[in-house]
């Protein structure tokens, strides 16, 4: 398995966009005041090349060629532009606000604040055959515990490279006394539309305009909806994953940088999923399940807040009593934490459409029939 170099291969898409120090920033998002890199018609095809920001992190020597050359990975093996950012005099604020490079913001037109951007994830490729997952500085869901060197001295960057298998399915995590494989199940960790502040935000944190929400169900095949909250939507994505547990407890998920093709649609609210009153937070779709999220700094608030807001969208969607939503999901919903170390932290809730008697996904048939690419879900 090779790496997807930037602008090779870039499929059918209406539009292309890589990372470069013109289209990226680095550790924080964009402003109602930031020039937008690309600007796209409602219903366009964009394929975003995005790149990790490990092996270009300070704490890991700002140097890719070198830090991924420990582990056998030859220059060619490396991205172009991983080494044009590492080199270049793109820096992080100091204090660091987040560790995330933002691809964006892309302006959709005709996208005005109170309407939804339908967010259709085609198709996510790891663009190397690589990944990294790591603890550093605390931040994890341990802290004070792990990780821990055999002194019993806290090191201040924990990681394991992983290789990915020749037919690109899973990553080889190998132990001390033997080797586990992880599933790939690559989405993007980082997907948002530009928050109303005129102060940019850290990456770090997730929001009401979606962001770092790390929601590892986002993968190809799905749709996210994000509230729109300036004119042109501003949407960025960034934090690519190959793959991540719910909770992502050590801090990372696998991280390796991903060509992500994706339909940008402006959507109008309307009764269930898209309603008014649910505006407030991004809401997700599969062929097969509703997805409802909750997001607050206390995991108990976030958990109460996803319950309520899946209950009310029941309520609407079915027209179940808020009683009978409730009996439901404590029977039939599928509550996850997606994230506990990001500040805010998220919890979803899975809601089976067959139950309903709903089945199918939301797929283009067109884009099946001309790239052989998804399937119903």
């Amino acid at each position: 398995m090779g790496i997807l170099a930037a602008g090779t291969g870039p499929g059918i898409a209406d539009r292309y966009l890589s990372s470069t120090l013109d289209t990226i920033s680095w550790g924080t998002l964009p402003t109602p005041a930031t020039p937008p890199v690309l600007e796209v018609d409602d219903g366009d095809v964009v394929t975003f090349d995005t790149v990790s920001s490990e092996g270009l992190m300070e704490d890991q020597g700002r140097d890719p060629v070198s830090y991924f050359g420990r582990f056998g990975v030859p220059r060619h093996g490396i991205l172009d532009e991983a080494v044009e950012i590492a080199a270049s005099g793109l820096k992080r604020e100091s204090p660091a606000k987040g560790p995330h490079i933002v691809l964006g913001p892309v302006r959709v037109r005709g996208a005005e604040a109170g309407d939804w951007l339908r967010v259709d994830f085609l198709d996510l490729q790891p663009r190397v055959p690589y990944g990294i997952i790591s603890s550093r500085h605390q931040r994890g869901c341990l802290p004070g515990q792990l990780p821990r060197n055999d002194d019993g001295t806290t090191p201040a960057v924990f990681s394991r490279f992983c290789h990915l298998s020749d037919d690109g399915t899973h990553a080889v995590f190998d132990y001390r006394t033997g080797r586990a494989s992880i599933e790939l199940r690559p989405f993007m960790g980082l997907c948002g539309v530009t928050p109303r502040t005129e102060t940019p935000l850290s990456t770090i944190p997730p929001g009401p305009f979606g962001g770092n929400m790390d929601m590892r169900e986002i993968v190809a095949g799905s749709s996210l909806f994000l509230p729109v909250q300036i004119p042109g939507a501003g949407f960025f994505l960034g934090d690519p994953h190959f793959a991540q547990g719910n909770g992502e407890i050590a801090l990372t998920a696998l991280e390796g940088s991903l060509r992500a093709t994706v339909r940008l649609s402006v959507a109008r609210p309307g009764p269930g999923l898209l309603s008014a009153e649910r505006a407030a937070w991004p809401v997700a779709e599969t062929g097969d399940h509703w997805i409802i999220l909750g997001m607050h700094e206390d995991l108990n608030e976030a958990m109460r807040q996803c319950a309520q807001l899946s209950v009310r969208f029941l309520a609407e969607q079915t027209g179940m009593t808020e009683n009978e939503a409730y009996l439901y999901l404590s029977a039939a919903g599928d509550f996850s934490v997606s994230q506990v170390v990001d500040i805010v932290k998220g919890v979803h809730c899975m809601i089976r459409k067959e139950d309903f008697g709903i089945r199918g996904g939301w797929w283009s048939r067109e884009w099946i029939s001309t790239t052989g690419r998804g399937a119903d879900r």
